[in-house]
């Protein structure tokens, strides 16, 4: 902005604060700067959105001819690599659901711990916020590899469970400690001022409160360890694809990604098009879990007014 003004003379004119504001070298080069950082924004946003799109519909377009009834309710052929993928959905859901009970109790109580208990000193909730920032980097063949030293280089199912719940753990207790600090302190002060015990506070009031935006953590959580494949290669790796089992702790159990991969290895086109089939049921699911959680947190924070 100019604030002074030469005269013709070359001597500086004083300053009228009541003169118009004129735009100077630098505030337009600021300008200039700001719209193109806009841009290359708005063209990262788009290139991402685009990257999204392209890969869902190529996924619809390779894998729709293959889905039917039969696809998702029988299982894989005993030889061959054929078949459906019943004993995969079914083997998934059992994996994923024992590691999400696993991980969603321990993720809330972290983060009651570091919201609700943990004083801004402590060196316990620092030691375990950082514990969990680095599980939440982890690669997640590295827990692979320490669930199956853990378990003996026994493979099973409830080794795969406790390897997803390792890559859920770090993002529903984080979501859940996010979705703590938003409730307002009011509602503390209340049950403080009332007598209430803190503990009994946080069972009848504060978490029924942060309920919808945990839940909605929750699923975001399945749905990103859903997809996993390595940690899955080394503890659930031996299995029987034609076979449906419930029992997830004396053997390996199917599942979806598994099945992508073991169909992927074979060169024949008929297993090239069952894995763009498995691929479209498992990206449906997780869309489909990752659009609720997203409503559910849009009715969450309706309901908590923010």
């Amino acid at each position: 902005m100019a604030t002074e003004a030469s005269d013709v003379g070359g001597h500086l004119a004083a300053y009228d604060p009541t003169a118009p504001l004129v735009a100077t070298g630098n505030l337009r080069r600021r300008l200039v700067i700001s719209r193109v950082v806009q841009a290359l924004a708005m063209a990262a946003a788009a290139i991402a959105v685009g990257a999204l799109g392209w890969v869902t519909f190529e996924v619809i377009r390779r894998g729709v001819s293959v889905i039917n009834w039969s696809f998702l309710t029988t299982n894989a052929s005993q030889f061959g690599g054929g078949g459906g993928i019943g004993s995969e959905i079914i083997g998934s859901a059992l994996i994923v659901g024992a590691g999400a009970l696993i991980a969603a109790p321990l993720g809330v109580l972290c983060a009651i711990y570091l919201v609700e208990f943990a004083s801004r000193r402590s060196q316990l909730a620092k030691l375990l916020q950082t514990g969990l920032d680095m599980m939440q980097g982890f690669p997640t063949v590295v827990i692979g590899l320490f669930i199956y030293g853990l378990v003996s280089g026994k493979q099973s199912g409830f080794a795969g469970s406790l390897a997803l719940s390792m890559v859920m753990l770090p993002l529903i207790a984080r979501t859940s400690q996010e979705v703590l600090l938003t409730i307002p302190g009011s509602l503390r002060e209340a049950t403080d001022a009332l007598g209430i015990d803190r503990w009994r506070s946080i069972l009848t009031v504060i978490l029924p409160t942060a309920l919808g935006g945990i839940l909605t953590g929750t699923i975001l959580a399945v749905a990103r360890a859903a997809g996993e494949t390595a940690p899955l290669l080394i503890v659930d790796g031996v299995l029987n694809p034609s076979q449906t089992t419930i029992d997830i702790f004396g053997h390996g159990v199917p599942n979806l990604p598994l099945a992508i991969w073991e169909a992927a290895e074979s060169p024949t086109p008929d297993a090239l098009a069952r894995v763009w089939g498995i691929a479209l049921v498992l990206l449906g699911l997780i869309l489909i879990a990752n659009i609720g959680a997203r409503l559910l947190l849009a009715r969450s924070r309706r309901r908590m007014g923010l």
